[in-house]
């Protein structure tokens, strides 16, 4: 079925394919100069230290949570057992990591208007058990990172941020994805720039990166620096330190040709999202005062990932009439990222608990959907928004 207002369109232009051919040209396909050279431009971008590229959002995710593990920061370090706070509303792959690590999660409400935490809920849920929150900065929106970090505050927990929806958003003037100690984004198709798959992490923690380093290629100690936080002093001997293995790593590098996208996409990255944003204007110009629709509520600067359609609570509408009313005007629809995420048959795996009720959660499970934010005007769109 094609829609006028589909999901997601495509941000390369010619730039784009001529640095692929370029990759294609090299025969240099691995990851090499290419990728180190956008997680520079990404990390300047950002206003990070550090960038780790690899191959999906998810994997960044997994990284991020494995380096905590193997951090000798006793401040930051994590064991199995240790509870990670985690908003209800997400991705699968924000939750997997802390699973697969052992980690015991209990879920929080969110807020049926941002989207992000129910604040209230989460100051309630913290607990001298409590070590790590996950902050997921949902469809473009920050979390408001002021009261998180009060809620935190002389307390030994650390925060992570999960940022592969809000690429480009701020909080007064700082970017999402640089509050926690580390933060994950995504360059999947469908994301705010495409380099068809792919993830980054960012940090200012130097050992942190340099585990993230080791992690993403097999734990060895190839892609360290002579003098490092991991293993110490490597050799001088090439030969010695091809197949030397200090960590328990995955494979989850990014090609080549993914970064000679990412080096021209992060060129577009801020024109694209002064688009995003000006999209976002004309939505809450179109919808902001609709009887039985919210659309989410900006914190800070929300780069506008895509745009939240939820039923009013004690409306008449039913999420199945908006759907079908959606696509009649040519929009492509989905659920709010996963809904409520605590409801789904894996979580049966993990160690978890849910912190009071998850009514909100619900209320977006079971009558929320979104439609598509685009790089480019969409007043057509909007036009068909103004008949719900």
């Amino acid at each position: 079925m094609s829609f006028n207002f589909p999901l997601a369109t495509a941000s390369w232009g010619q730039e784009e394919i001529d640095a692929m051919q370029r990759v294609i040209a090299s025969g240099m396909f691995t990851m090499g100069a290419n990728v180190r050279a956008f997680e520079q431009d990404f990390a300047a971008y950002i206003g990070s230290q550090h960038c780790v590229m690899v191959n999906s959002g998810s994997s960044a995710n997994l990284l991020m949570v494995a380096a905590l593990f193997y951090t000798q920061n006793s401040k930051l370090k994590l064991k199995r057992g240790d509870e990670v706070i985690v908003p209800a509303v997400s991705w699968s792959t924000t939750y997997y990591p802390l699973y697969q690590y052992g980690l015991k999660i209990k879920f929080v409400d969110i807020d049926v208007e941002t989207l992000n935490y129910d604040l209230d809920q989460l100051e309630k849920a913290v607990t001298d058990n409590t070590r790590a929150i996950m902050a997921v900065n949902l469809l473009g929106n920050p979390n408001d990172f002021d009261r998180i970090s009060q809620i935190i505050d002389g307390r030994d927990i650390l925060l992570m941020e999960d940022n592969c929806e809000s690429m480009g958003a701020k909080l007064k003037g700082k970017m999402a994805g640089t509050f926690g100690v580390m933060g994950s984004f995504s360059t999947f198709f469908s994301h705010h720039i495409s380099t068809m798959e792919g993830g980054m992490i960012v940090t200012d923690d130097e050992e942190l990166y340099q585990i993230l380093l080791s992690l993403r290629a097999h734990g060895w100690t190839r892609n360290l620096p002579k003098h490092n936080l991991v293993c110490g002093e490597k050799s001088d001997d090439p030969f010695e330190e091809s197949f030397r293995f200090v960590l328990p790593g995955y494979n989850v590098r990014p090609l080549e040709i993914e970064g000679a996208l990412g080096i021209e996409q992060v060129k577009r990255l801020p024109m694209l999202i002064e688009e995003r944003r000006k999209n976002g204007k004309m939505l809450q110009a179109v919808l902001a005062n609709h009887p039985d629709i919210i659309i989410q509520q900006e914190i800070g600067e929300s780069s506008w990932f895509g745009f939240s359609l939820v039923i009013r609570p004690g409306s008449k509408l039913t999420r199945k009439a908006l759907l079908v009313k959606l696509n009649e005007l040519g929009f492509e629809c989905r659920p709010i990222v996963a809904g409520n995420f605590a409801k789904n048959e894996v979580v049966k795996y993990f160690d978890s608990e849910v912190f009071g009720a998850l009514k909100n959660a619900e209320h977006i499970d079971q009558n929320g959907l979104f439609v598509g934010n685009h790089h480019y005007p969409i007043p057509d769109a909007f036009a068909a928004l103004a008949k719900l």
